[in-house]
Formats: structure tokens, C-alpha cells, sequence
């Protein structure tokens, strides 16, 4: 189990998260929604070690232990990784080299194939440099392949769909799924209800807290009818007034 207990993070003197507590347990799906600048993003990252995203109050746990103090590297080989939003570009290499990076357990060429094609792109891909070449749907997919060539515990997935087109909606699904079935817990980070509805749990978003949490069709309608309508994203005060 992996939890996040009275988190609260100030950047540059604004409060980011604000007692926060959430719960993620093994094996299971979850999502993580709410409007653009309500923190969602900063909970991946903190959640994955970022060094700039230490909370100055909280704890995060695993298993019951303290992981709050240890870095991303720390985190990795804790079983713990992440796709971020935007896709990291690497000059000089192709990408079964990054596919295969680091020593990853499946690391062969057909393993690499899959992956790909799991992800919407054909083998030819194998040999195209991960750099400014390509596109950011490119990336993205790429990115969402090297997570498949993992095995990993908790797999932080951070606006997947981003600078993908509407028709990969079904991929983004699909990989969770299969992420799934091999026992791994996902978390997704997303502003989509259709991204939200493919998960066991839904936390709702609202200025750095948990606003409401249950059943993701619940919590997806729930969005769809007053935060997508909503003027004041980062007001708890004012959300209340108005339900």
C-alpha cells in the first residue's frame, strides 16, 4: 500500500497541496481527476520523489514505511515509477535503447516490438532517435512502451492522453489494463472523465485536497456537471456555496 498522510507542500510561497491524504492499494486502479491547477501533477511528482516536491508537512508511506526523505532513484527500486506529462527527449540514442534502457527484464527485440505495437506504433520506430524528431503524440506513445518493459509496483501515470490524439483513448485503456492484470497498482493523473470511468477508485481534486472520492462513475458525473462548469477551481469555500 502506498499513502500519502497530511501532505501539505508550499512552492515559492503558495500552497500547493493542503492536507492531503489519499490511499493506493496493490494491485488496483486508480485515478486521480480534477480541473488544470488543482495540484494533480504535483501529487505525481511528489508521489515519485521529485526533489523539489518535498512536502514540509506529511508523510508518505509504503508498506508502512517512511519513504517520504528518498529520492526518485530510491523510489525506482522500490517498485515505484512514473510516465510523466511531458515526455523527456534524449539526444543520440534510438528507441530500443531506450526501451531497453538501464537493463530492463524484458529487453528483446520482440519484447520491444510489442510493447510498441501496444502503445500504436509499428516496429519501424525501433530505430528512430527519441529526440526533437519526433512529435509529442510520438513521444508520449514511446513513453507509455518503455512503462510496459517494466515490472513495476505503482506505475504513476501523469496525463497520458496529453499530445495524444482522441482515438488513442483506447490504448491509454488498454495499457492500464494490462498494467492490471500483472498485479501492478496505476495511478492516473487526468482531467478526462472517459480516462476516469477505467478504474476501481476515483480521488476528485480541488485546490490541493481531496474534495470527494468513491466510485469513478460517481466521481467522473460528479466532475462533468460542476467542475467543468466551474469558475472558481481552487475555492472550497465558494464549490460548497454552490452545490
Amino acid at each position: 500500500m502506498l499513502e500519502l498522510k497530511n501532505i501539505s507542500l508550499t512552492i515559492d510561497e503558495n500552497k500547493i497541496l493542503n492536507n492531503l491524504n489519499m490511499r493506493f492499494d496493490e494491485g488496483k486502479r486508480y485515478v486521480i481527476l480534477g480541473n488544470n491547477g488543482t495540484g494533480k501533477s504535483t501529487i505525481a511528482n511528489l508521489m515519485m520523489g521529485v526533489k523539489k516536491y518535498h512536502p514540509q508537512e506529511g508523510k508518505i508511506l509504503l508498506n508502512g514505511k517512511d519513504i517520504t526523505d528518498l529520492g526518485v532513484y530510491e523510489r525506482a527500486k522500490l517498485g515505484i515509477t512514473i510516465a510523466f506529462q511531458n515526455s523527456v527527449r534524449f539526444e543520440g540514442i534510438t528507441t530500443f535503447d531506450y526501451l531497453t534502457l538501464g537493463g530492463k527484464v524484458k529487453a528483446s527485440l520482440e519484447d520491444a516490438k510489442k510493447a510498441l505495437e501496444l502503445a500504436g506504433l509499428n516496429s519501424d520506430y525501433l530505430k528512430r532517435r527519441v529526440d526533437s524528431s519526433l512529435s509529442g503524440g510520438e513521444r508520449k506513445r514511446i513513453e507509455l512502451a518503455s512503462i510496459l518493459m517494466l515490472e513495476m509496483k505503482y506505475v504513476i501515470l501523469d496525463e497520458p492522453d496529453s499530445g495524444i490524439d482522441m482515438m488513442s483513448l483506447e490504448t491509454i485503456s488498454n495499457i492500464i489494463n494490462i498494467l492490471n492484470k500483472r498485479g501492478t497498482t496505476t495511478i492516473t493523473i487526468t482531467h478526462r472523465e472517459e480516462i476516469a470511468q477505467n478504474s476501481d477508485y476515483a480521488y476528485l481534486i480541488c485546490a490541493g485536497r481531496v474534495f470527494n472520492e468513491g466510485a469513478p462513475e460517481k466521481m467522473a458525473s460528479y466532475y462533468k456537471e460542476l467542475c467543468d462548469r466551474c469558475d472558481h477551481p481552487n475555492d472550497l469555500l465558494k464549490i460548497a456555496e454552490s452545490r
